[in-house]
């Protein structure tokens, strides 16, 4: 049985808590691409107008635009294929496809639909389908309003663990709501950290789920998804930490749900001649305009966040949570 004392450091949580669910019931919806509901603050004309006032800075960031115009137009095109192929109730966004001069090995998209495509990781891949599985993968960030979802409910934990520190701190310091409030709000730091962490882990993996549809509406073979995340696993050379402690599912668990979606799902696109791989056109579009052209120059020494690094491939979280 609780003591009065205790009691009161539990109702001085209800405020900060009932904000923080105003805050869900105020942004709450059904979003079209998963058909979850979803929480979101911004509205998705907000979202496209935190793309455009990023995106030109992030390209900067990675070399800028590829110079030659055939394969940039090459992932233009690829990558409106793809989004004609997204759901109903999403909105006209601005979408824009860019191929940076990076030798970085990634690929990330901004709210609205600025959607980027390194040098580094065009270069390791070797199908068209493979190249829409990335860029539908980015598409699905932004169709399931990652972006969106990941601020808005960082913002709520932030409020509720402010309440709760800030209802501690003024309690008496013998009484039990200090004695449980310097237990519980620490408690509530890792463990809330630890929850949003998993929300990035399965923002990734539904993004992986999404691409494949995308690029199975446009004709590719999904197994170019599977072939990309090989890639990424070879790359990566082990994980550095448990998958629980990471923003994004090892490349390991990503290829067995996509080997699942495979033999499941998309078990009817397999030795079907309708979902191309079409190698023959990225050597001639992509791979050999790349050669050449001079390297691409070293960004990562101005990357510092682990999101950029090989083992994650897509540093869409990180890009939204840091604007």
């Amino acid at each position: 049985m609780l003591s009065s004392n205790t009691g009161s450091f539990f109702r001085r949580l209800f405020f900060p808590l009932l904000v923080a669910l105003m805050l869900v019931q105020v942004g709450c919806s059904t979003n079209p691409a998963t058909g979850k509901k979803i929480v979101t603050l911004y509205s998705w004309e907000t979202e496209k107008q935190m793309g455009a006032s990023a995106a030109a800075g992030l390209a900067a960031q990675f070399g800028g635009e590829i110079d030659d115009v055939i394969p940039s137009q090459y992932v233009r095109e690829v990558g409106m294929k793809l989004v004609a192929g997204i759901e109903e109730g999403i909105p006209d966004l601005d979408w824009e496809f860019t191929l940076l001069n990076s030798d970085v090995i990634n690929a990330f998209a901004l709210p609205g639909g600025k959607v980027f495509f390194t040098r580094g990781l065009a270069e390791k891949l070797d199908s068209e389908a493979e190249m829409a599985g990335v860029l539908g993968h980015e598409i699905g960030h932004v169709t399931a309003r990652h972006g969106n979802q990941r601020i808005s409910k960082q913002i709520g934990f932030n409020a509720l663990l402010v309440g709760t520190a800030v209802a501690v701190g003024v309690a008496d310091p013998d009484s039990d709501t200090r004695r449980v409030g310097q237990i519980a709000v620490p408690a509530m730091a890792i463990g809330g950290n630890l929850v949003l962490l998993k929300y990035g882990r399965d923002d990734e993996s539904e993004a992986d789920m999404l691409g494949m549809r995308y690029m199975t509406r446009a004709g590719y073979n999904p197994f170019g998804q599977l072939k990309v995340m090989e890639v990424l696993r070879d790359e990566s050379n082990g994980a550095s930490q448990p998958e629980w402690l990471s923003t994004h599912p090892h490349p390991e668990s990503r290829i067995e749900d996509i080997r699942e979606y495979l033999l499941v799902t998309y078990a009817h696109t397999q030795n079907n001649p309708s979902y191309v791989m079409d190698e023959t056109s990225y050597e001639q579009r992509m791979l050999l305009p790349l050669r050449n052209l001079p390297p691409a120059p070293d960004t990562s020494a101005g990357v510092d966040h682990p999101a950029f690094s090989p083992s994650l491939w897509c540093a869409h979280c990180s890009q939204v949570a840091s604007k």
